[in-house]
């Protein structure tokens, strides 16, 4: 994936800027902690930049605030995700709210994700 210097720059900008919950699950992702699973935040898909990429499990993961509930949003996401999965890529769409008050059960879905894909 060919990242061009605008895009190496505005990721920079929005892991300076990470949401509470972005932080909270990068604590559990970071340094492969999530079964040896390798993510990356603030990754760069040309055009566009995710939360959370596992590269090798070819899934991304993206928390969603309370502003994804709404009709635009919820018809941008679809394009983004329709562009990453065109990519070879599956989505998971994650709330703030769920970070907050059931990351076990966030890590466990991620981790269940990324082991069927990589069984069969």
């Amino acid at each position: 994936m060919e990242q061009s210097p605008k895009s190496v720059a505005r990721a920079r900008a929005l892991r300076l800027s990470s949401t509470e919950a972005e932080k909270r699950l990068w604590g559990s992702l970071r340094g492969s902690r999530l079964n040896a699973f390798k993510f990356r935040r603030q990754m760069p898909v040309p055009p566009y930049i995710v939360d959370f990429a596992c590269v090798s499990g070819r899934l991304i993961i993206e928390v969603d605030g309370a502003t994804h509930g709404d009709t635009n949003e919820i018809q941008y996401d679809e394009k983004r995700t329709a562009y990453f999965e065109s990519k070879g890529f599956k989505v998971h769409r994650i709330s703030n709210h769920d970070v907050f008050t059931n990351l076990g059960g966030v890590l466990d879905t991620i981790l269940l994700l990324l082991t069927q894909k990589n069984s069969g």
